[in-house]
């Protein structure tokens, strides 16, 4: 007869394969209750204790037996815990724990600790990919309570986490914090990839073995995520994180402005990690009956170093969170680098010509094209005034798009709807509607003030300026969406609790995005802001596409385009060939396709082979944009530590691949010496080489035998060369299965 323990472990091991689509069961407190939340590859298991406690037991590769995650626990010799509760799935304020907490609440009456424990979960299969674990747990004196959802999406090895807080007390509870995920990975050496940087300096990546006490990764801005701090960091468990092997975790706050996230190695040695919205200044009242929900961590776990964990990263991102992340991309000219906010409509219509000679598919209409009384001639007037400007544009946009419709060429717009300029009739008219201090000075950054995206009528105000561009021109294809200020001064004439703003902001911003999206579920619109300052994966919810930098010098590019691809895929980042960087056209177009390619550059003015180039390379984009936007991706020589740099994408079938190299020094005779080792090839199938993106009538430099065929094994384990040096600073091979 089977132990009521066996009956529990056996409804478990069977329960995956016998629940239809979002069908739940539910389950309540048993002692030594195990509750693994598990993807094809990872697993964090739960367990309940004689005290009705949870914890999480084992964080790591997931196991075959489940009862095995128990006898994981057995072999730890370890120092005590004193306070029995350091490795709680969402650990309390004010009660009995010792280390920093996930949430911190002031009671109804005043009292300050909160205790939970189990009270039940369920398991619902939303999908044959994505399973959906819910943990109840309650204060057992107050009637308070916390559910962690744990969203399991398996064959991408990614987890989302957040909680789901309600009381029902006599009163207000004040949250002081409330965080999304509370994860606990047993080891003794961790290291940290974090990344910092500044305008035209992002990503910029720091390697540090974590020490006892906490490491805070954080942003204060308001309204964005990051400028000086992204909110993506990794953690490699044993020793500093590698391209193809140790165990390494990525994660990201799925969050658009102040985030917080804590890392502590306790007294055990091993890994805190809390995660959520930054309770800077962020209290929160939560009226009885109402449900305060934290915003969604995610995180992947591999065993088989940071590649694989960014392949599941970006795959789990084309399918389940960027808009229309399994669809295609438009590839436009931008007029900023041409004109800045100097043009009219005959040099637009200008540019349109451009735009069809280049044979891109849309022209992008940037900044400056708005306000009247303020005209918008430079950064200091006219935002919020969202009028064509009557000198610049007579016959309005409309003209303009007209023109771009009778041409065949797509067009899009720049706003930035978030801010205002003091310089503006929308700041004269509705002073309320600004986020400032009433008694302090007006302090701006770049030029800027935020509107109060709190209040209903602001953001009625903002969903309008979108919905008029599409009422008035119906063929609007693009949307180039901007954030350039941070908040300073906070302070919302509309809310009346003052440290809800940050959260409310963030809310309402969220708010008019889903207006937008219901009513224009499909059109492109690209998030901006100053360059990478606002990426993250609960705005790429909204849209198709985000803008890595301001800096668009293709050695820079390679660099940050290098770091962005260990959390973004490549159909997400947005990279432009302009005017930045002494490098040849080539080498900046070759830059630029290593993603969703664009450009931004006066095209009357390049030479007639730099213009054949051009217009050949764009071509041969579309030829190969499928496997960029779509494949595998593997980094092969980090510009780093290297005198160039290499990376390649895989298509599905690994019937074919594209290989980008370029070169990164300037020292005397750098260049590949030896053959780059391939990955994610069949090692069974041959593949012909063949160089793309050559000068009309250049010859390639590779050396291929005389069948050009090589066995995927041969590549992976010998390599090949793509002789990259300093005449051949930037090599594109295209390698197509043969059999």
């Amino acid at each position: 007869m089977l132990s009521q323990y066996c009956k529990i472990r056996f409804i478990w091991r069977n329960i995956l394969f016998i629940l239809p689509v979002s069908v739940v069961m539910s389950y309540t407190v048993a002692s030594g209750q195990v509750i693994p939340i598990e993807t094809k590859n990872s697993a964090m298991v739960l367990t309940v204790d004689k005290g009705h406690l949870l914890h999480v037991s084992y964080f790591g590769k997931k196991l075959e037996d489940k009862n095995d995650y128990i006898q994981f626990k057995q072999q730890l010799q370890q120092a005590g815990d004193p306070s029995g509760v350091s490795n709680a799935p969402y650990s309390t304020a004010g009660s009995r724990n010792l280390f920093e907490p996930a949430i911190s609440v002031i009671h109804a009456d005043g009292n300050t600790s909160l205790a939970l424990q189990y009270v039940s979960s369920s398991i619902k299969k939303v999908s044959d990919d994505i399973v959906e674990t819910s943990v109840q747990l309650k204060d057992p004196v107050y009637d308070f309570k916390v559910t962690l959802i744990y969203r399991a999406y398996q064959t991408e090895n990614v987890v989302e986490q957040w909680a789901e807080i309600l009381q029902n007390e006599q009163g207000d509870v004040r949250l002081n914090k409330f965080a999304s995920a509370n994860l606990y990975w047993y080891g003794r050496d961790f290291w940290l990839k974090q990344y910092h940087g500044d305008w035209a300096r992002e990503m910029q990546p720091e390697v540090t073995k974590l020490s006892h006490g906490i490491k805070t990764l954080d942003t204060k801005l308001g309204t964005r995520a990051d400028l000086f701090q992204p909110p993506i960091f990794m953690v490699s468990n044993g020793k500093a994180p590698e391209e193809d092997q140790g165990e390494v975790m990525l994660g990201s706050i799925e969050w658009s402005g102040n985030y917080r996230i804590d890392l502590e190695l306790d007294n055990q040695n091993n890994l805190r990690v809390i995660a959520g919205m930054n309770n800077f200044a962020d209290a929160y009242e939560l009226a009885p009956g109402k449900l305060f929900k934290t915003p969604r961590f995610l995180y992947t776990l591999s065993q088989k170093g940071t590649g694989k964990a960014s392949r599941d990263l970006q795959a789990w991102a084309r399918k389940y969170r960027i808009l229309d992340g399994q669809g295609s991309r438009l590839t436009l000219l931008n007029n900023w680098e041409t004109t800045n906010f100097n043009f009219n409509e005959e040099k637009l219509k200008a540019i349109l010509g451009d735009t069809k000679k280049l044979g891109v598919d849309l022209f992008l209409l940037d900044d400056g094209w708005f306000g009247n009384k303020y005209p918008r001639n430079d950064d200091h007037a006219g935002l919020g005034d969202w009028q064509a400007n009557k000198k610049k544009l007579p016959n309005g946009i409309q003209a303009v798009v007209k023109q771009a419709d009778q041409m065949g060429v797509k067009f899009g717009i720049w706003i930035e709807p978030e801010m205002v300029n003091p310089k503006s009739e929308l700041y004269e008219n509705h002073p309320d509607w600004v986020i400032k201090q009433p008694n302090r000075p007006e302090y701006y950054f770049r030029n800027q003030l935020v509107l109060d995206l709190s209040n209903p009528k602001v953001q009625d105000f903002v969903f309008g300026i979108v919905d008029s561009l599409f009422i008035k021109n119906p063929t609007l294809a693009y949307i180039k969406w901007d954030c350039n200020a941070v908040i300073y001064n906070a302070y919302s004439a509309h809310l009346k609790n003052q440290s809800e703003l940050y959260v409310e902001y963030v809310r309402g911003l969220y708010k008019v995005l889903e207006r937008i999206r219901a009513k224009y579920p499909k059109v492109p619109m690209m998030l901006c802001s100053g360059g990478g300052g606002r990426v993250d994966y609960a705005a790429l919810k909204y849209f198709t596409e985000f803008w890595p930098s301001d800096n668009t010098d293709p050695l820079e590019r390679i660099y940050l385009q290098w770091e962005y691809s260990y959390f973004y895929p490549a159909i997400a980042s947005a990279n432009h060939v302009t005017n930045w960087g002494s490098q040849p056209i080539k080498y900046k177009v070759d830059v630029a396709m290593m993603g969703k390619l664009g450009f931004d550059i006066p095209v009357s003015k390049l030479k007639p082979e730099e213009l054949t180039f051009c217009k050949d390379a764009v071509k041969q984009y579309d030829q190969l944009s499928d496997v960029i936007w779509h494949g595998d991706q593997y980094r092969l020589v980090s510009p780093w530590n290297h005198d160039f740099a290499s990376i390649m994408y895989v298509n599905t079938d690994k019937s074919k691949a594209v290989m980008f190299s370029y070169l990164v020094s300037n020292r005397y005779d750098a260049g590949s010496e030896l053959p780059v080792k391939l990955k994610g090839l069949d090692a069974h199938k041959h593949y012909k080489i063949e160089e793309v993106n050559l000068y009309k009538g250049a010859k390639s430099k590779i050396k291929l035998n005389k069948e050009n065929s090589y066995s995927g094994s041969f590549l992976m384990e010998v390599g090949f060369n793509p002789v990259v040096n300093a005449g051949r600073s930037s090599v594109v091979l295209v390698l197509t299965a043969t059999d």
